[in-house]
């Protein structure tokens, strides 16, 4: 397994149907050729993923859409102009060129172009887009470090490139067009208000899915093995509970078993520490289970609690 910082490099193995993890500002990406069905099935192999959950495809920028996609919705063009590269992913119509595997038999593939330096680089140097879930076992935490990656999937992928701590530390916002609407499969760091802003359309949130038409649908995910639970005015305590708090400690529990997401308070950087932090508490020894108070629900609060109530989801 090659691990690098130099996309030249990584952009060797790609090329050659190889499967490698990638960094993007949002989580680290378990990629390969989009447009080859075998080298997407060993993405889902070594995930562990079912498929019928579909994967999304990153691109260098709007004009890799050519020859893969159909009409584009005006809305949709005017959201990618302005989030582009970032934390969006857009469901559009496939041509026959983008393999059904990639999204389930849907006639929509979901798109984005990846706001990382080392990424943007490698995908540049390739004439195919890259299939890239996030490079985790299906189900488990997203990775935002170097090391998660290594930690689980080390000996069975190809390379890796290097670019450090993810930025933002939650998935992308996947959208589509509907009905006089911008439709929301994924809860992520495009909040709901920056889309109506500049799309001018009402945003609509589609519910999970036991067979979903886009990534991160599935009610149960982002899970640590340990047991997972959301805070209540019940939830009681013992010295083996870690409680994960927004931004204030709890009184009655020792601040030795608590764990803050943003003492500032501050939401972005909630989102930032979220999926780091839970691996952190589902590795402590000390803990045998971990209670989540959900955050406010409002602007990256949305989706900070979309990803709570799923990892909390399997523990019901």
């Amino acid at each position: 397994m090659i691990k690098s910082s130099v996309p030249e490099e990584i952009a060797v193995l790609l090329r050659q149907d190889k499967v490698c993890a990638i960094p993007t500002e949002t989580v680290y990406g378990l990629a390969g050729n989009g447009l080859k069905p075998e080298v997407i099935s060993r993405i889902f192999e070594i995930k562990n993923r079912p498929h019928f959950d579909p994967l999304i495809l990153h691109i260098s920028g709007r004009a890799a859409l050519e020859g893969l996609v159909g009409e584009i919705p005006e809305v949709l063009e005017k959201l990618m102009q302005v989030f582009w590269p970032g934390p969006l992913t857009v469901l559009l119509p496939k041509t026959d060129k983008v393999p059904d595997i990639v999204c389930s038999g849907s006639p929509f593939a979901g798109f984005r172009v990846p706001d990382h330096t080392l990424t943007l680089a490698l995908l540049r140097q390739l004439d195919f887009p890259l299939a890239a879930p996030s490079a985790n076992p299906f189900g488990y935490i997203s990775p935002t470090r170097v090391s998660h990656v290594l930690d689980q999937l080390g000996t069975r992928i190809d390379g890796i490139l290097d670019g450090g701590n993810c930025a933002v530390g939650i998935e992308s916002t996947v959208i589509g067009a509907g009905e006089g609407c911008i439709e929301i499969y994924r809860a992520g760091a495009i909040t709901g208000e920056e889309l109506e802003k500049v799309g001018g359309l009402p945003v609509k949130y589609k519910s999970g899915s036991e067979h979903p038409t886009a990534p991160g649908m599935l009610e149960s995910h982002y899970a640590p093995r340990k047991a997972f639970l959301l805070e209540t005015t019940e939830s009681s305590s013992s010295e083996r509970t870690a409680w994960l708090r927004f931004s204030t400690y709890k009184e009655g529990v020792s601040k030795e078993q608590q764990f803050l997401l943003a003492e500032s308070g501050q939401l972005r950087t909630a989102a930032q520490n979220l999926f780091a932090l839970m691996r952190e508490l589902d590795q402590d020894e000390r803990f045998d289970r971990i209670i989540a108070e959900l955050v406010p629900e409002e602007g990256l609060g949305v989706a900070v609690n979309d990803k709570l109530r799923k990892a909390a989801f399997i523990s019901r």
